[in-house]
């Protein structure tokens, strides 16, 4: 039987984060172990085997909590087969779902052409900001963007204004601060008339359409075409997975995101019973 982790509340480790706690719920209802985490451990001390000891010892789990690094949770997979517990989600498997360069070359057919920095210097920015060429983009991180800061720190107008390109850089660096993950990711502007749609996949197949979490409620009047996307996201051979897609003005379906599956909100509008459901066929 799959054991489902959780992570534990920051002022009370015997209890489940506030935010997961009605997958806890769905999961103890639907009659799978829940065992509880210490995120804090895992994410900034480090200290994967302290954030392990509540976890039984022997068989398979999968985790639903929050974003961690590729490093960090390579460490906490260790810490779990040290415990006999095997994670159904490899260290490799996590690092090229949650970064964007795992994963866009699979499905470059389906998403924004993206070129990327191996880290933040400017020699290297001018380089990826050269290979996509002149016209709009979009500046992100591997892991995220700062989308919320949209014009001073995601938009940028025109990648042929290379002073203006950088203004836009510097500032995304400096609100990511120490939680910038690998370098910069240019990612050319596609102009999208859709709110996002969540979908999640187990081993290749999806198995939930849903609202993007920042848009909960807002579902276009009809869901995505996935005859395109779905066996490039099988081919990924990843076990799971959320994809989020948006509708491109000239009604194509694109991929904005893919995510490692286990560090993917869940929107209010999706039931957890509905997410424990798929978490029991992996």
């Amino acid at each position: 039987m799959t054991l489902l982790l959780l992570p534990c509340d920051v002022l009370n480790p015997r209890r489940v984060d506030e935010h997961f706690a009605a997958e806890a719920e769905a999961a103890r209802a639907a009659g799978l172990e829940v065992a509880l985490v210490d995120h804090d451990a895992l994410a900034r001390s480090g200290d994967a085997d302290r954030a392990v000891r509540r976890v039984p010892e022997g068989g398979e789990a999968v985790y639903r909590g929050w974003m961690l690094r590729a490093e960090r949770y390579a460490a906490f997979a260790e810490a779990l087969r040290r415990r006999g517990v095997v994670p159904k989600t490899g260290a490799e498997q996590y690092r090229r779902a949650h970064e964007l360069p795992g994963w866009y070359r699979d499905l470059a057919a389906v998403t924004p052409r993206s070129a990327w920095t191996g880290g933040d210097d400017r020699a290297d920015f001018d380089r990826a900001r050269r290979e996509l060429g002149a016209g709009p983009a979009v500046l992100r991180d591997y892991t995220k963007s700062m989308k919320h800061y949209w014009h001073e720190a995601a938009f940028i107008p025109e990648l042929g204004d290379g002073d203006a390109a950088w203004a836009v850089a510097r500032r995304f660096r400096e609100l990511r601060d120490e939680d910038m993950v690998g370098g910069f990711v240019l990612r050319r502007f596609e102009r999208f008339v859709s709110a996002e749609v969540r979908t999640w996949w187990a081993h290749g197949r999806c198995r939930l359409v849903g609202a993007h979490p920042d848009t909960p409620d807002d579902l276009p009047a009809t869901g995505p075409d996935l005859s395109v996307v779905a066996p490039l996201v099988a081919g990924l051979g990843l076990p799971f997975v959320t994809v989020d897609l948006a509708l491109r003005e000239d009604g194509a379906w694109r991929v904005v995101e893919l995510g490692d599956g286990q560090v993917s909100d869940r929107p209010a509008s999706i039931p957890p019973a509905a997410l424990i459901d798929l978490l029991r066929e992996l």
